[in-house]
């Protein structure tokens, strides 16, 4: 079942989220959660992610800009650590409310409650018609970076807040996906670095061939996007983040992610 549901996803995530720069992750772990236990989960899908940001920075990798880069990926991923640090502190606070949907039970804590709220707060500036002129200084991307890394660390979900700032550093739609992908790929490096120390080499070759299925599905998608992108315009782009933004916070904040 898994070898036959796990591409299929894998594929239309890797489509819809080529042009936000987040969300591969966000949906194909919970997929992935359906068929192994979660820290084997958490690793395949790391690993996917990996492969598939690999391929995107084949396809649109020139057009990242280095200087962004590393004037925001370095302190984000800096930042991360110390936002996964208060993340540990802050999961000892108790729920704030719970409730149960089609028979699962979830929880509704203040963390990724607070996390959704500024998502939501970027999201909705977003679309506001003023708000698209604005343009983040370079000055200012080594805070945003921190911010991102910070928040990204504290909610598990990086790829989102990245994304909200980089929409706003002038790039074009190819240099806004492609300057994402090489931080991602530095992100995804750093983080199965240290999922190497913890988990079994048998699990990426007892696992081999759904691996493979679920990379090349998601390359398949992200190859689609690619030959979509010539046809999307920075606009377009600025609201389907905002849009992305908005989901993926709500369902942040109802404890459902």
């Amino acid at each position: 079942m898994e070898l036959f549901i796990l591409p299929i996803v894998a594929f239309a995530s890797a489509l819809f989220t080529f042009f936000s720069g987040f969300g591969l992750g966000t949906i194909l772990t919970p997929v992935f959660m359906l068929f192994f236990p979660v820290e084997v989960a958490v690793a395949l899908t790391g690993i996917t992610h990996l492969i598939n940001n690999l391929f995107k920075m084949g396809l649109v990798g020139k057009h990242a800009d280095i200087k962004i880069s590393l004037k925001f990926g370095i302190p984000a991923l800096a930042a991360a650590f110390l936002g996964a640090w208060f993340l540990i502190q802050l999961s000892q606070f108790p729920a704030w409310f719970s409730y149960t949907l089609l028979g699962k039970n979830f929880d509704i804590v203040p963390v990724k409650f607070c996390v959704a709220t500024l998502l939501i707060i970027f999201s909705v500036l977003e679309l506001i018609p003023g708000f698209k002129q604005l343009k983040i200084d370079n000055n200012y991307l080594f805070a945003g970076g921190l911010l991102s890394g910070f928040f990204g660390g504290l909610s598990g979900n990086q790829g989102a807040f990245r994304s909200a700032f980089l929409i706003k550093a002038g790039l074009s739609p190819e240099g806004f996906i492609a300057t994402g992908v090489l931080i991602a790929v530095g992100i995804d490096i750093t983080r199965l670095g240290i999922y190497a120390t913890h988990i079994s080499s048998n699990l990426i070759l007892d696992n081999w061939v759904l691996l493979c299925s679920a990379s090349l599905s998601a390359i398949s998608g992200s190859f689609l996007g690619s030959k979509l992108l010539k046809k999307i315009t920075l606009r377009f782009m600025q609201i389907w983040v905002a849009v992305m933004l908005i989901l993926f916070s709500l369902l942040v904040g109802l404890g459902i992610l």
